[in-house]
Parts: structure tokens; C-alpha cells; sequence
């Protein structure tokens, strides 16, 4: 094909035609599409359907929260292999009236009659992602009314009428999540349950098909008429509880009665004058933060974008704060953990000494102080008035453990198969407790003012994505949407959340744009590398130029979303 092309652009040449030295006319060469630029409000998202309906939700005079909830909803419903009330959520909030960021931990805790000591008796060393043992609280609905208490303008039934009105008459499955479904299908083959909801027709909906779930749209209306007390004290709680019984699980109806989101001090670091926030544990956020606090030590630009050089400094940076994010981030309802000193720049310099620019590290330590994937959907709203919304919201798993409930049209989280079983570690199970979390929003602001609300899903590669994209802006120039379509690499193999170091390295996978001669160089640094299909997160970012009023909305490439503005 490179030879072909290569005649070709000889041939013309040689005719005297001009020829032009990128596929594209402006912006980089890898760039799918321009920014998305908007000055009244702004959605990104992964789904258009679900980005369109929170268009509307701005359009009828609702906040950034309001919209954000009504694409959550949509979500659930149309892209259910990475979200669903069945799980948890996490925002971060810009209110630009008070020029504050709020942050809300929205993640469910294990059944109070579960004890380390079941699994010790029943012989299970690894926590299972099947079945009722990693069920955890469902914190989605919660989520949804702390923000919209706090922030939303229009009723709950007028957010939620559309995501409704879309269970009820159908909607046409996109590309990527009908791919997804078909995996999940075949995974969940003996879930009686799960094959009546999602395979109607004895198959996973294809691409185009229409699919209807009239059981989630009537959950949905008792959640509109009855609030989160529907949720979490009526109807809805106790299905899923006698469901809970059925199956064997460990839910009893306190669990849920007694579960509230919590609102959190969102975490900050300065980056190149930019202050970058992210949420504290239970998740990964402060990863993020350990990274660029260690990172803002090199000269990344003088490197050059994906170059060996730079490419091994940050996958080197990771395999350390990985460690640390292992064996440290867990609960803090239940350990205490040294987050100030984590993202602190003197520890970022201790910690810098175990990097070496030559060789890649087989093997890693943890930080001396006494702590891989699942599918998710990230959103980001911002309404006229530059309020501004960062959530993502998860079952863990695609389509989460695949159990559903009686009824309720939707499937129950794995999540709790991130607690460890390890007696002792900070993140082991223990009744009521929070296990560690992957997903994670972000936001930048500079100088007080809101600038960049962003997300990178996709499990253990979310603090790689966020650290990428930012670099790709704030140390090589990129727009937000370059800075999402450029080439990343994930590094996976370091340690699990269940502790233990690495030993072997690990390995990075590169997607197709990064030069051969870096790869063979990584190779020669001791690098083992690979390459596939997947698993190099689905970005969304929305940046805010407040002295302007002017939105710039980026879109994942690598998902079915858009970005979407008026």
C-alpha cells in the first residue's frame, strides 16, 4: 500500500501536479476531524443519540446538570456494555457563579454481611468477577439526585422523559457498542436473565437494529415519580435484594437504605502553571497527579511527541505510581491515606531516582509508607453559563456481572472484584466498605478560571489516557481534538490492586502511528511490546475559553460519540 501510494505521488509529481504533504487540508495528519466549536452549551460524549438529548436539556434551559443526568440516563440504555443504575459514578463540578470545583464520590459499598472470612472458608484466594460475590451497592441513582439537589434547575421527570421515551419505542444500536454487546452476549450465555433483556431475538442486537427495554423504562418513570428513595428504601431495592437472596448473594435491604453519595475536596497539582484536579481515593485519580508531578521534572518537549526518549520516560513514570496506586489507594472511610504526600513534589523527586533513562524496570517497589480493565462511559457538559460538568459512570465489567434483577431492566456491577483478599492490605474486603475504583473525571483550571473538563475511559488505562492528552496539549500545542486522536501506548502488568510487584516488566502496546524506529528502540531498552485492536480508552473533552464564551468540544475517534454544541 506504501508503494502504491508512493508511485502515485512520484506520478503526479512527475505531471506537475501539486501534491498536498498531509490527508488533511488543516491540522495534524492523524486529527479525524476538526474541533467542535459552539458559544451557548456543549456535550461530548460516546453515544450521539445520548450527546444529542443533553443538547435538548441545554436548549429547554436546564444546567449542565441537568443534561448531564439525562445523558447518563440515555447511556444506560444505549451504550448498557459500559454503564447502567446498576453502577457507580464520579463527578467533578465547575460552578462558575462561585468559581469552585465540587466533587462527588458516588460509589457503592460491599454487602455488610460479607467478611474475608466467607472466601477464607470457601478456599477463594482471588476475588471472582462472576456471580453475587463482587455485587457492591449501586451508587449511579444516588449520584444522580446529589448533583441534581445541588445543581439541577429542571425536574427529574423532565430530565429522564427522554431516556423514557427512548426504552419505550427503541433506539438503533451504533457501531462500536453492537461489537461490544456481541462479546458480552456470548459471555453471559447461561444468564437466563441477561438473555431475555439483551438478546430479544436469541443474538445481540446488530449494528442499525432497533432495541427496546421496556422493564428499564419503567424503572426509570418509578425513579422520576419517587426519586432516589425509590431506588434505595421502595421498590426497586427490594427486587433487587430478593433477587440478591435468590442468587445467593449477601444484600439485605440496610445495605441499600443506609447508602449516600458523599461529596469530596477534589485533589490539585500544578502543571506548567495549570492546575490539573482530579478526586481523591477510593479511585485512581491521584495517579494522574503522581505522574505529572514527576513528569513536569523533564524536558518532555525537547524529546519530541512519541519519541523513545519520551515514550520510555512515561511508561517508566507509570510502572513507579502504578506501584504505589497499588498498594495504597483504597477507602479512606476505612485506611488512612497519605494523599498530600503521594502527589507532593518532594516525594515525585525520591521516587524519580528508580527511573532509568536506559533501561526499562522489570521490577518496581512501592512507596515506603504503611496500598485491568472493565468497560465505562465518560461525559462532559457545559452550559451557557460556563457551568461545567466532568462524570463518568461504570458497572466494572462489560455489562457488569451480568446478573439482572427481576424486572428492572438493568444489570448489577462487578465492581467489588477489585477488593483484595490479602489480610490486612488497605484495600481487602470488609463489610460496608468502598473497594478501589477505576474510573475517574478530571478537570483543568488556570488562573481561577474553568478550562478543560475531560475523561478517559477504560479501566487501568484512564490515568495513562488523562496524562497523555494533557501532555499532548499543554506541552506539545495539540487542539482537544488532536490531543484525543494522536497515538498513545498502555502499559500493562504492573501490580494489581491485590499488591505484590511486578517482575517481568510488564508490557506496552502502541497503536498504529507510532514510528518503527521507536519501537525497535523501546525494544533495546528492554521494552516488550505488542500491539492490538483495543484498550487505548474513549476520551471526550470539552475546553472553555471563559474570556471568549467560546466551547471547543473533542470527540474519542476511537468510540461512536461526538462532540456537540449550539
Amino acid at each position: 500500500m506504501r508503494i502504491f501510494r508512493l508511485v502515485c505521488v512520484v506520478g503526479l509529481m512527475a505531471m506537475g501536479v501539486a501534491v498536498q504533504a498531509a490527508d488533511r487540508i488543516t491540522g495534524k495528519m492523524f486529527a479525524s476531524r476538526s474541533e467542535v466549536i459552539a458559544t451557548n452549551g456543549m456535550v461530548a460524549t460516546s453515544q450521539p443519540l445520548a450527546a444529542q438529548i443533553g443538547l435538548d436539556v441545554l436548549k429547554q434551559g436546564g444546567t449542565a446538570v441537568d443534561a448531564a443526568i439525562a445523558v447518563n440516563a440515555a447511556l444506560g440504555l444505549m451504550e448498557p456494555t459500559g454503564s447502567g443504575i446498576g453502577g457507580d459514578l464520579f463527578a467533578i463540578v465547575w460552578d462558575n457563579k462561585k468559581k469552585k470545583l465540587y466533587g462527588l464520590n458516588a460509589s457503592g459499598s460491599s454487602p455488610r454481611a460479607l467478611t474475608l472470612d466467607h472466601f477464607k472458608k470457601k478456599g477463594i484466594e482471588q476475588m471472582p468477577a462472576d456471580g453475587p460475590l463482587p455485587w457492591t451497592v449501586p451508587g449511579c441513582v444516588a449520584g444522580w439526585f446529589a448533583l441534581h439537589d445541588k445543581f439541577g434547575k429542571l425536574p427529574m421527570k423532565q430530565v429522564l422523559a427522554p431516556a423514557i421515551e427512548y426504552a419505550r419505542k427503541g433506539f438503533p444500536v451504533s457501531e462500536l457498542i453492537a461489537y461490544y454487546w456481541q462479546r458480552s452476549v456470548e459471555r453471559f450465555e447461561k444468564f437466563e436473565n441477561f438473555q431475555k433483556l439483551y438478546a430479544p431475538k436469541g443474538r445481540a442486537p446488530k449494528k442499525g437494529e432497533l432495541f427496546a427495554n421496556p422493564q428499564l423504562a419503567a424503572t426509570y418513570s418509578l425513579i422520576a415519580d419517587k426519586g432516589a428513595a425509590a431506588f434505595y428504601q421502595g421498590e426497586i431495592a427490594e427486587k433487587i435484594v430478593a433477587y440478591s437472596k435468590k442468587k445467593g448473594g449477601f444484600f439485605s435491604a440496610a445495605d441499600f437504605a443506609g447508602f449516600k453519595a458523599e461529596w469530596v475536596t477534589p485533589v490539585r497539582v500544578r502543571y506548567r502553571g495549570f492546575d490539573v484536579w482530579e478526586l481523591p481515593p477510593n479511585g485512581q485519580g491521584i495517579a494522574v497527579l503522581q505522574m505529572l508531578k514527576m513528569l513536569e521534572k523533564f524536558n518532555l518537549k525537547k524529546m519530541g511527541h512519541n519519541s523513545a526518549d519520551y515514550l520510555h520516560t512515561l511508561i517508566e513514570t507509570k510502572k513507579i505510581v502504578y506501584e504505589d496506586r497499588a498498594r495504597f489507594y483504597a477507602d479512606p472511610a476505612f485506611v488512612k491515606i497519605p494523599v498530600k504526600q503521594l502527589v507532593s513534589a518532594a516525594y515525585a523527586q525520591k521516587r524519580i531516582g528508580l527511573l532509568s533513562s536506559e533501561r526499562a524496570n522489570k521490577q518496581v517497589p512501592h512507596g515506603p509508607f504503611k496500598l485491568e480493565r472493565g468497560d465505562t462511559v465518560y461525559l462532559t457538559v457545559v452550559d451557557k453559563d460556563l457551568n461545567a460538568v466532568s462524570l463518568i459512570q461504570s458497572n466494572y465489567f462489560g455489562f457488569g456481572s451480568g446478573n439482572v434483577p427481576d424486572g428492572l431492566g438493568f444489570c448489577l456491577q462487578d465492581r467489588g472484584a477489585l477488593f483484595s483478599l490479602e489480610e490486612g492490605h488497605p484495600n481487602v474486603i470488609e463489610p460496608g466498605k468502598r473497594p478501589f475504583h477505576t474510573i475517574i473525571p478530571a478537570f483543568v483550571t488556570h488562573k481561577g478560571k474553568p478550562l478543560f473538563s475531560f475523561g478517559v475511559m477504560g479501566g487501568a488505562m484512564q490515568p495513562q489516557g488523562h496524562v497523555q492528552v494533557l501532555l499532548n496539549i499543554l506541552e506539545f500545542g495539540m487542539n482537544i481534538q488532536q490531543a484525543g486522536d494522536a497515538p498513545r501506548f498502555r502499559h500493562s502488568g504492573s501490580s494489581k490492586p491485590e499488591g505484590g510487584s511486578m517482575t517481568d516488566g510488564g508490557t506496552v502496546y502502541l497503536e498504529q502511528g507510532i514510528d518503527e524506529e521507536v519501537m525497535r528502540e523501546l525494544v533495546s531498552r528492554g521494552h516488550r511490546l505488542s500491539t492490538n485492536r483495543g484498550g487505548f480508552g474513549g476520551y471526550q473533552g470539552i475546553w472553555i475559553d471563559a474570556a471568549t464564551h467560546t466551547l471547543y468540544g473533542g470527540t474519542e475517534s476511537r468510540k461512536d460519540g461526538c462532540a456537540i454544541g449550539y
